[in-house]
């Protein structure tokens, strides 16, 4: 993301982030502002299961959302 078009974005997502908390099987659901990285955002999510984490999913970001992305990477963590 490029540092300038932060804090907008973070603005943006505010009501995606109030859909996910309230979305069955959503624990927790938080987008913060990267303290070192001036153009990071870092996205942390929990869900009950992968299940509930692909129906809020769906098909992914839209398309102006995508085009302001410039890196990703995923990390998920599964708890037997």
């Amino acid at each position: 993301m490029e540092p300038d078009a932060r804090d907008r974005y973070l603005a943006e997502c505010l009501g995606v982030i109030k859909l996910a908390r309230v979305a069955p099987g959503c624990l927790d659901f938080a987008l913060s502002a990267d303290p070192i990285e001036p153009g990071r955002i870092n996205v942390y999510e929990h869900w009950e299961s992968q299940a509930d984490l692909e129906r809020f999913r769906g098909s992914g970001p839209d398309d102006d959302t995508s085009a302001q992305i410039l890196d990703a990477q995923v990390a998920e963590h599964h708890i037997a």
